[in-house]
């Protein structure tokens, strides 16, 4: 099908729904999305599409798409159909050997063991070697940030329940720190074990530590680490802006809402689904109005009226961010140290005042790929019109 995009270009948008009629519309956009981020001569997804009318759209910046195709690849274990000429197990091996040559976060090694365990695929052995390093000397996880800790937890119980025995030892310690040096008095989890920055939280900080400490707590029948992950949902919602934002900064310490923006869509649509289906699954009956609300601020329920979705290019669009803002955080830091201080906490300020992040990143198309591969339960979402070819 031939269509004009808004950036001034015909375009060749394949209906991916009449290929793949096992995989709901939903799926099917994030998969004929994931087609423009393709990197054919790396054999990975690129780091950014930008959305801005440049000719060359793809960035790519090589430990970043590593880490964002292991993210894609872990969606895909929930795909019915995967399109033709995608090599998971070429792919993956390809990808995950590039972890011990490349400058990456200690959590691309927890989404090389989550995702190798939801495809059950084998870990090389230089990456083993690295990971058994990574988890076996104790001193270094001071310097884990939360995402670390989150991902390296939750891979390694996800190895265990596939029947890798090996890093069953691991999985234990990783929680007593998670319980002792990220967990906050206020039922939000830090960002750090230490130091006058841990304090200053994001969604995703609470994202990963929530999942990771439902997945432990179903694995090891550990009522306290479901009890802590059920305690950082119910504030979550309970901070959920009034369209269904869900809020980017927190003060841990005190349980408050520091800075609304930027407000992602991964987190709409992806992230928070992630978690709020470990939520459902354990009785918080909050968590699929949530979910609802915060997927329809994607649809155009947001302060700026307008859909997130790039419908001619299947992509989405990153964020909502303050006007100013796209290329500094400074501001940000000022008024969340400001905030913290005062005891004070944030709200949305006026529409007018955002602006729109022309990008997409596709770590994000795969979040929605795990988050609704295999939900059959919201077509209001998953079928919706939005995401049904003309």
């Amino acid at each position: 099908m031939i269509i004009s995009s808004n950036l001034g270009v015909k375009l060749v948008v394949p209906t991916a729904a009449s290929k793949l009629s096992q995989n709901a519309p939903l799926v099917n956009y994030a998969l004929n999305g994931l087609e423009r981020c393709w990197l054919p001569e790396h054999r990975r997804w690129s780091h950014i599409y930008h959305l801005d009318g440049r000719s060359s759209p793809n960035e790519s910046v090589p430990s970043s798409d590593v880490f964002y195709t292991l993210n894609v690849l872990l969606g895909m274990s929930r795909v019915a159909e995967i399109p033709d000429g995608i090599d998971i197990p070429e792919i993956f091996r390809r990808n995950v050997l590039q972890l011990t040559k490349l400058p990456v976060r200690k959590y691309a090694f927890g989404m090389a063991l989550w995702s190798a365990a939801e495809l059950g695929l084998e870990i090389p052995d230089p990456v083993k070697c690295e990971l058994r390093a990574i988890l076996a000397d104790e001193s270094q996880w001071k310097s884990f940030r939360a995402q670390d800790l989150g991902m390296l937890l939750t891979g390694v119980v996800a190895q265990a329940r596939a029947g890798e025995k090996e890093w069953l030892h691991y999985a234990r310690p990783l929680y007593r720190f998670l319980k002792e040096r990220f967990h906050s008095e206020s039922g939000l989890f830090f960002d750090a074990p230490f130091g006058l920055r841990r304090r200053f939280s994001s969604f995703a900080t609470q994202t990963y530590l929530s999942i990771a400490c439902y997945q432990y707590g179903e694995f090891a029948s550990d009522a306290s680490a479901l009890v802590m992950a059920d305690t950082c949902v119910r504030n979550l919602i309970a901070l959920q802006g009034p369209q269904g934002e869900w809020p980017w900064f927190f003060d841990a310490s005190s349980g408050r809402v520091v800075d609304f923006y930027e407000v992602y869509s991964v987190h709409q649509y992806g992230m928070a689904p992630a978690l709020l289906e470990w939520a459902e699954r354990f009785g918080q009956r909050q968590s699929r109005d949530a979910l609802i609300r915060g997927f329809n601020w994607v649809l155009g329920h947001n302060q700026l009226g307008r859909t997130m979705l790039v419908p001619e290019l299947s992509l989405t669009l990153r964020s909502q961010v303050r006007k100013g803002e796209l290329a500094t955080r400074a501001p940000r830091v000022l008024r969340a140290v400001k905030n913290a201080w005062l005891s004070r906490g944030e709200r949305l300020i006026d529409g007018a005042n955002v602006e729109l992040r022309l990008e997409c990143r596709s770590y994000e198309l795969g979040w929605i790929l795990w988050s609704f591969g295999r939900r059959t339960d919201l077509p209001e979402l998953t079928h919706n019109a939005a995401f049904c070819p003309v």
